[in-house]
């Protein structure tokens, strides 16, 4: 973690959501579906903020799935859902782009590139996020710090030591 999956998701979110009939940003499901009724919880939200309605009845997973499909198929959505880590989650929320109208996004962020191949993504659809480069990541770090592209020379040393330190982590920085 740490390279700005979650940043990117939600900036790449807040910029076409307004575009689809309905949108919703699930955030750390990996946390957010533990529990008894932990994926319950996330259909309720998935469904509400979607179907922008105040209250959803959600009694089980299986009767969330059936009206995700029944009620999102002929919408277009856009879905993010951050931070996924295992196949469970991801066949009760958007197993299949059929439960979603025509022109849906999905997108889903997590740690396990093999999750996403499991659940049938193409290849050419998934975006590896990557650490800075030393080069980037210390003009990320010069213009969080001193607000310049460049560290100041008293600094040069330190800010450097800064950026190996942090491996090319934006978020460490």
């Amino acid at each position: 973690g740490g390279v700005g999956k979650t940043t990117i998701a939600k900036a790449v979110y807040n910029s076409v959501a307004q575009k689809f009939d309905g949108s919703c940003f699930l955030e750390n499901v990996r946390e957010n579906s533990k529990g008894a009724r932990g994926l319950v919880e996330l259909q309720k939200i998935l469904l509400r903020e979607i179907l922008k309605e105040r209250e959803v009845e959600v009694t089980s997973v299986a009767r969330g799935i059936n009206m995700i499909k029944e009620r999102l198929q002929y919408k277009r959505v856009l879905l993010v859902l951050d931070d996924v880590s295992d196949m469970n989650q991801l066949n009760n929320l958007a197993r299949q782009c059929s439960w979603f109208g025509m022109g849906s996004r999905i997108i889903i962020t997590t740690r396990d590139r093999k999750l996403l191949r499991c659940h049938g993504v193409r290849p050419d659809l998934i975006y590896e996020v990557q650490e800075l480069d030393e080069h980037d990541a210390l003009e990320l770090l010069s213009v969080i710090a001193f607000k310049r592209i460049r560290p100041l020379d008293s600094y040069a040393e330190l800010t450097k030591r800064a950026v190996r330190y942090t491996q090319g982590l934006p978020l460490a920085l």
